[in-house]
């Protein structure tokens, strides 16, 4: 089958569908599928037209890469522009934003264009090798504790010099899943005393498996479908609005990454919580592009208030678009292996009945 790479529209966005890596194993190991990509598609990921080249893909423009592809792939949504490039019958294959995207979905519908979302890849063993969402919070747990040990007045590590000891800042991640985990693990290997806190008992032993210290909210489980946080009830709520203003106020660094899959995340951090912290203090805010964990979030900007710095963190894994876009290839390379045998499209599979979002006109919502 043809599959077809364009290079992304979204201002900002540096990564790439597919690397070269990615096309040497289509075009020799796995099956002799045929390549396009888009010219300087991957340029800004490090990765040039002659990379693609030397691996054995076509390198030419939009129009000519989409021309009779069976797979069109890319990191985020197209423009309306690309959108009409593609053609009736091909699969669309992206972070597609399905709860943002109706008027997208409904024009692909329009035009016959299949859409699969790789957020929604299912929880499954066979899965797991597909799951961009985890590949791409591993990276942004990762930035986001350097963008904030980058802005904290304060070094992570305890320090011995001979004008006396320096104590460790302490770290606090607010939610432990694949971003908070890589968030603590990157803390503690620069040298912070962390903490973290979630709302699903069972991750404790993962965050002590790491080195740090789990807060607890009494009496609160709420662990939902796939092992993602489900929304919490009020009095839920409040009791994790009192467990985590009541530490916040012993920390330096606040990495927040608690999100509701399709809904605006949780409000952990009020204004007064945030007043309430020291001088000098970081938040860096992940579900900024959710509404944000913090009340004073602003999506893509960073603001003061009473002497605390809050980073509205937008798209952190696009910051590193080399191992970013390296990631998210394989999983959309375990993706076409699994789902594409014979250039003929898996409808039945469960992997793809979980990811269809547009399947022969009908927007799948």
């Amino acid at each position: 089958m043809r599959i077809a790479v364009l290079r992304e529209s979204a201002t900002g966005e540096n990564r790439v569908a597919l690397v070269p890596e990615n096309v040497v194993r289509l075009l020799k190991g796995e099956g002799g599928h045929e390549v396009r990509v888009e010219q300087q598609a991957g340029q800004a990921a490090g990765f040039s037209d002659e990379a693609y080249r030397a691996a054995g893909a076509a390198v030419a423009s939009a129009q000519e890469v989409v021309l009779g592809a069976t797979v069109v792939a890319l990191v985020g949504p197209p423009s309306v522009e690309q959108a009409d490039l593609l053609p009736p019958g091909s699969f669309l294959v992206g972070l597609l934003a399905p709860h943002r995207q109706r008027p997208l979905f409904e024009r692909l519908a329009g035009r016959g264009v299949n859409a699969l979302a790789m957020e929604r890849v299912p929880r499954i063993t066979r899965a797991q090798p597909m799951d961009a969402l985890s590949s791409q919070a591993t990276l942004a747990g990762y930035k986001a504790i350097l963008l904030g040990a980058s802005a904290l007045s304060r070094i992570l590590p305890m320090m011995t010099t001979a004008a006396g000891t320096l104590a460790p800042a302490r770290a606090f991640v607010i939610g432990a899943g694949v971003a908070g985990l890589q968030a603590i693990a990157t803390a503690r290997r620069l040298g912070a005393v962390v903490s973290a806190f979630d709302v699903r008992p069972a991750v404790k032993e993962q965050v002590q498996s790491l080195g740090a210290t789990f807060v607890q909210a009494s009496a609160i489980a709420a662990e939902g479908a796939g092992g993602y946080a489900r929304e919490l009830a009020e009095e839920d709520q409040a009791q994790v609005l009192e467990a985590v203003g009541r530490h916040v106020r012993e920390v330096d660094l606040v990495v927040t990454t608690a999100a509701v899959p399709g809904r605006p995340a949780p409000r952990l951090l009020t204004a007064d919580m945030v007043r309430s912290m020291r001088p000098g203090s970081v938040i860096v805010d992940l579900a900024a592009e959710a509404g944000g964990n913090c009340e004073l979030t602003r999506a893509g900007e960073t603001v003061r208030e009473g002497g605390v710095v809050i980073i509205g963190a937008t798209n952190l894994p696009s910051s590193v678009p080399f191992h970013a876009s390296q990631m998210y290839g394989r999983n959309v390379l375990a993706l076409l292996l699994a789902l594409f045998r014979e250039g003929q499209f898996a409808d039945k599979d469960e992997i793809a009945m979980a990811m269809l979002v547009v399947h022969q006109g009908k927007v799948l919502l």
